[in-house]
């Protein structure tokens, strides 16, 4: 039987703009108290997803970022591998599930209740794991999905990101986002344009650099990544050769592993041969490659690996703007 394409599209169109409508007569003091959440905290908003609500978390991650609210992306298979260190009480979890009953997300909770972090849900089911254990839920359910097998998330993930949205929108307008502060995270009229600068022109050097020796203690280790506010360390040799890197997980991990850490030097607690990148490369290539390896820092070195610098995610997408050098 032939189909006309033409009418399944409208269709389609139709039934995913019946989902977002949906959404307006649910809006009440729960979509209040999250829009307060997130602007009361002293953190960052990690957004969190599995699959098709993850690639809508990613997205959302942009929009927040660009229009004034610090936001990270959390993988949460990865989370529970240790970058569940980038999460902190200040924090906010914006977490993704239409069901509210995605096994990834959802064993992730425990840990999120152990370290304070308030949690709001994006779900269709206010009765879901994920609902009971959120300090706030906002209800994205859509009537139905466009897709006419009921298997694909259509019209429940276009929902998630509208309402995303819409919460990016009332925190941009809570903080007096002006045109002025846009221009600043988006020089020369967009992000793409911003992340064609070269690392050299990012990237925290001098000073700014967190470094530690491989014969550091425990302690002298600690102090520099708390000096240093990135949650992490670079171990160089006396001629800063890059020999590792220790993270706030990396801190973590060990604990776990051997319980008393005040006999081990940095050299011990090190992740060997981290992620590098060269002080040419584009900021763009940066990006891409944290977040493909879900990291957050990620060190900058010379052909023959000594230490130039250091870039966060916070000098491409997060908070202030880009140093730019003369």
């Amino acid at each position: 039987m032939a189909v006309n394409l033409l009418d399944l599209a409208r269709e389609v169109l139709t039934i995913e703009a019946e989902g977002i409508a949906a959404l307006i007569p649910k809006l009440g003091a729960s979509f209040v108290e999250a829009v307060d959440l997130i602007y009361q905290a002293k953190g960052r908003v990690i957004i969190t997803g599995v699959g098709k609500s993850g690639i809508v978390a990613r997205k959302l991650v942009a929009t927040f970022n660009s229009t004034g609210t610090p936001a990270l992306f959390l993988h949460p298979v990865e989370a529970m591998h240790g970058d569940l260190g980038m999460v902190s009480r200040e924090d906010v979890v914006l977490a993704l599930s239409n069901s509210g009953e995605t096994k990834e997300l959802t064993i992730l909770l425990p840990s999120l209740e152990r370290l304070e972090t308030p949690v709001i849900s994006l779900t269709g089911r206010l009765r879901s794991t994920l609902a009971r254990h959120s300090r706030v839920v906002i209800d994205t359910g859509v009537p139905r999905e466009a897709c006419p097998l009921g298997l694909a998330p259509t019209a429940s993930t276009t929902a998630m990101l509208a309402m995303g949205d819409a919460l990016a929108v009332a925190l941009l307008t809570r903080r007096g986002f002006q045109a002025s502060d846009f221009q600043r995270f988006h020089p020369g009229g967009s992000l793409g344009e911003r992340l064609t600068l070269a690392i050299s022109e990012v990237m925290r050097s001098g000073p700014e650099i967190p470094l530690t020796l491989g014969g550091h203690t425990l302690a002298e280790t600690v102090a520099e990544i708390d000096a240093k506010k990135l949650g992490a360390t670079l171990v160089v040799d006396r001629g800063r050769t890059l020999k590792g890197i220790i993270t706030d997980g990396d801190l973590r991990r060990a604990l776990k592993k051997w319980g008393n850490l005040q006999e081990k030097k940095a050299k011990d607690l090190m992740t060997p041969k981290p992620r590098t990148i060269g002080p040419g490369s584009l900021a763009s290539q940066a990006l891409e490659l944290m977040e493909h390896q879900g990291i957050t820092v990620l060190p900058v070195v010379d052909e023959k690996h000594a230490v130039l610098g250091i870039v966060h995610l916070h000098d491409l997408l997060g908070r202030g703007e880009f140093k730019f050098t003369v």
